[in-house]
């Protein structure tokens, strides 16, 4: 595949770089601020009285040298940019947490939401937080840091943006500064390295945190959450952006390489130990004027769905000084929607199991597997995702004057647990349908988990966010059971949860025996550790950071050696 030629898509699209210019001088005014750099231990048992099992004197706080104190933030944490750029301490359990547990759950995503007196737009273009939470004998020990992107450390030292966000660009003086930024674009030099959405530990200890651009793949230090510099691929693939969320396992790295230029996919292997990408197969699109967007993928044992949503990649958008509704994308229903079977082996389309699907919206797949009949042929593949009822306003949603904005009023658009049937006996269509009632988990259904050895497997399981109504964001712990067909939720009133991770047990034969963990922003302005019965799904231990900190996305597990 050659390298991704802004270039050929502007002359493609036929883009004016003057339809293109809208300059914005008004520069989004801080109305929020850093929270004061004091913090302490409240040791104090909470509501539920749980025991406090460990109780140890924190290590030192790391604070970095900020410009100036500044006063308290009226927002909820979840949206409130970090306080400190750093902070590690170890925390006061309440409850016991299992002594089997021993290793690092690493969360990323977006935690510092502006610069100087600039406040970003959209909950993705703030600067990556990496938080911690390490787990031996019982104890647990934080913390925090921010990714040193070059995007990051030119921010901070120019006090201004200087490279594309997700809905963000540097602010143009003049025409001919707009014209050079678009030189810088067509090279890739001026999309952003900010890191800010997942985190996967490769099977060969590496750890790298990612975003949707190629450059943004940084590698870090999961104990110190040091920044040790870019992940280079090491082959001549080329390209400028790719699936924000591969799949890795201990053997293998798999991602998809959209092609703006010709629209398709290239659907790419990694092997542990290396940096480079082999080709399995390419896609090339059914529909549309690009190839939808493809924040994630499924796969089963044997194959890799390639999904082809009607929110497609637009090259107007990407060339804009100021963003549209949908930011990089556009809606095209009458492009349809398709699903792709490429098998592992040999990179060809299963039979012709590229089937058209009803219109779909999701950021995130949750798992897949093959569907076999009484003799063991596979006859079909099931796909389940996180879907929003074919509705992009969820996009919108995520805008942080809407987050900041909740007044009580129900305004979370709903979603489901989207299943998807892609027969393999030649049929043109495919169905999508709920995998349950959607009320069992309040119509709300997002940041998806499972446990890793069901990965591509038939699972019974899945760990979610589901909404406890009136909402305006995902705002419960969701475990789904696909076999009962209902959903068990954890609610803490006025909290944002992140993220549910799953951690099986060691040696555990049950599907669901481990615990889950998650990180609680609070409506005060405080925050906490949760660790949660992956079986009973009961609260087994929660621990009070000094601090809340912002809403975080994606993480990763990394087990003691």
């Amino acid at each position: 595949m050659d390298s991704l030629s802004f270039s050929d898509i502007f002359s493609r699209h036929h883009v004016s770089p003057s339809t293109m210019l809208d300059f914005d001088q008004s520069n989004h005014r801080r109305d929020e601020v850093f929270l004061g750099k004091k913090s302490s231990f409240d040791r104090k048992q909470d509501r539920q009285g749980l025991t406090i099992s460990r109780v140890a004197s924190s290590l030192p706080v790391i604070v970095p040298s900020l410009e100036k104190d500044i006063a308290p933030d009226l927002n909820h944490v979840a949206w409130t940019s970090v306080r400190q750029e750093r902070w590690e301490g170890e925390l006061v359990v309440q409850g016991e947490i299992p002594l089997w547990l021993k290793g690092t759950y690493v969360r990323n995503g977006p935690g510092l939401w502006h610069i100087e007196d600039y406040n970003f737009r959209h909950l993705f273009d703030g600067y990556a937080t990496l938080v911690k939470l390490h787990f031996e004998n019982g104890r647990l020990i934080a913390g925090h840091r921010q990714i040193e992107s070059e995007a990051y450390k030119a921010a901070r030292k120019n006090k201004k943006i200087c490279f594309r966000e997700f809905s963000e660009v540097p602010k143009y003086e003049n025409f001919m500064a707009y014209v050079g930024d678009l030189a810088k674009l067509f090279s890739g030099a001026s999309l952003t390295d900010n890191a800010n959405t997942g985190v996967v530990k490769l099977g060969d200890g590496r750890v790298v945190c990612l975003t949707e651009t190629q450059k943004g793949s940084l590698v870090i230090d999961p104990n110190s959450l040091e920044t040790l510099g870019r992940f280079e691929y090491g082959d001549s693939l080329g390209g400028l952006i790719h699936s924000a969320h591969p799949i890795v396992t201990d053997t293998e790295f798999l991602t998809l390489l959209p092609d703006l230029v010709n629209p398709g996919y290239m659907v790419v292997r990694m092997e542990p130990g290396t940096n480079e990408r082999k080709v399995i197969g390419r896609v090339n699109c059914r529909g549309g004027p690009a190839p939808g967007w493809v924040h994630s993928f499924p796969v089963t044992e044997h194959y890799v769905i390639v999904p082809e949503m009607p929110l497609r990649y637009c090259a107007q958008n990407l060339l804009r000084a100021e963003p549209t509704p949908l930011y990089k994308f556009e809606w095209h229903p009458e492009s349809k929607a398709f699903l792709h079977v490429m098998c592992k082996a040999s990179g060809k389309i299963v039979s012709v199991a590229s089937v058209e699907v009803p219109l779909f919206v999701t950021f995130h797949f949750i798992n897949a597997y093959e569907e076999k009949d009484e003799d063991g042929r596979v006859t079909a593949v099931i796909a389940d995702c996180c879907e929003h009822n074919a509705d992009t306003t969820i996009l919108d949603q995520l805008r942080l004057q809407n987050l900041r904005s909740f007044n009580g009023r129900d305004v979370l658009p709903d979603a489901r647990v989207g299943r998807f049937t892609i027969p393999l006996d030649g049929s043109p269509n495919g169905k999508l349908e709920s995998a349950l009632d959607p009320d069992e988990h309040g119509r709300g259904m997002d940041m998806c988990s499972i446990n890793p050895a069901n990965l591509g497997k038939k699972y019974r399981y899945a760990y979610a966010c589901g909404a406890q109504r009136p909402c305006h964001f995902p705002n419960t712990l969701t475990k789904l059971d696909f076999v009962k067909k209902k959903a068990k939720n954890w609610h803490d009133e006025g909290a944002v949860p992140s993220e549910p991770f799953f951690v099986a047990r060691p040696g555990a034969t049950e599907e669901d025996d481990g615990v889950v963990m998650s990180l609680i922003s609070e409506k005060n302005g405080s925050g906490y550790a949760l660790l949660l019965d992956g079986s009973t799904f009961e609260e087994i231990a929660r621990a009070k950071l000094p601090y809340g900190l912002p809403y975080g996305l994606h993480g990763c597990w990394v087990p003691k050696k």
